[in-house]
């Protein structure tokens, strides 16, 4: 574990210890879902450790049921490490939310296809049907807060109308998109003489994640990573603009579209790209047709594919953006 938040919620070294700890129990080095070794991915609000197969699954539940960090890729404020570590691992989650498990159901193997996981996953956090008749667990947190259900088997009356998602909406993911939010240039006005930026990034229709709001600039530096999971019948990613505004709605200030095809046809088509030296496999060419400033290749670096990309804001009269790009294959 390496990433953590550098703010007010700092974890102690006291705390990191304590995950690093509990990540190495030997109940934690599989999958809680479908026993997949070497999980990288967890739950913090429910307190698992996950394979990203199963993480596909568990992003797709919403945060308010499942909270999905990467072990080794995100940032964990000390909230977060405190959640799972109350909880006490896989073992102790799993006699709660698989107490009683009625024939007909069981838990998918690593090798188990999207809709056995799905299945199982929905029936076991989302509508709880696991659990002994009796028992009900709080692990649903209030939206901008992080409240861990526990070994010591909190009880409450929770089924809520989230219970009643449709499962229409469910879509295979083929992996992740790692997303670093460089900086913005020459951004239009939308203020009295600047303005109050922020991006917004989705791939699909069921994703959308922004980054924070740089105050009163037109360069902002984010240099912030932003995690998107990427379905089977993918699309172009769709860059946004906004101007912040406290009392009225937010002002656009220019979107762009990423084709992420090259990226992605590179990446199937080399494998494991630790298996090889930095080189180019790949580029999307600047055209009339896209937003490109300059060709863009894909790249094995350090044996990850990345790919920079430089962007001029469309619909607007000023403005350009830039980011950088990271393929997270499904075995990674």
């Amino acid at each position: 574990m390496s990433n953590f938040r550098n703010d007010v919620g700092n974890p102690s070294g006291g705390n990191l210890r304590r995950l690093k700890e509990l990540i190495l129990k030997s109940d934690n080095r599989f999958c809680a879902d479908c026993g997949a070794p070497d999980p990288k991915w967890a739950s913090a609000n429910i307190g698992v450790f996950i394979c990203l197969k199963c993480c596909g699954v568990h992003r797709n539940l919403g945060t308010h049921i499942s909270k999905v960090l990467s072990v080794t890729l995100d940032e964990w404020s000390e909230e977060e490490i405190d959640a799972m570590v109350e909880v006490g691992g896989n073992s102790a989650a799993n006699e709660i939310y698989e107490a009683f498990i009625p024939e007909g159901f069981s838990k998918p193997r690593p090798d188990s296809c999207h809709e056995e996981r799905m299945k199982f996953i929905r029936a076991k956090y989302e509508l709880q049907e696991f659990l002994k008749p009796s028992l009900r667990i709080v692990s649903f947190p209030a939206r901008g807060s992080l409240q861990s259900s526990s070994s010591r088997k909190i009880m409450d009356n929770f089924r809520s109308s989230n219970s009643s998602t449709k499962t229409e909406g469910m879509v295979e993911f083929i992996g992740l998109l790692k997303v670093k939010v460089v900086k913005g240039t020459n951004l239009a006005i939308r203020d009295m003489l600047s303005s109050d930026p922020y991006v917004v990034l989705n791939v699909g229709k069921q994703q959308r994640v922004q980054t924070q709001v740089v105050h009163s600039n037109l360069n902002p530096i984010w240099n912030e990573e932003l995690m998107l999971s990427v379905p089977q019948n993918y699309g172009p990613m769709k860059v946004q603009v906004f101007d912040h505004d406290t009392f009225s709605a937010d002002d656009i200030m220019g979107e762009a579209e990423v084709d992420i095809q090259p990226m992605i046809t590179a990446a199937t088509s080399i494998g494991d790209p630790s298996m090889f030296s930095d080189m180019q496999i790949g580029k999307w060419l600047k055209s009339h047709d896209n937003a490109l400033i300059h060709d863009s290749s894909v790249n094995i670096v350090d044996g990850k594919i990345k790919q920079e990309v430089s962007l001029k804001l469309m619909n607007v009269e000023s403005g350009e953006i830039d980011l950088e790009l990271e393929w997270i294959p499904l075995d990674h």
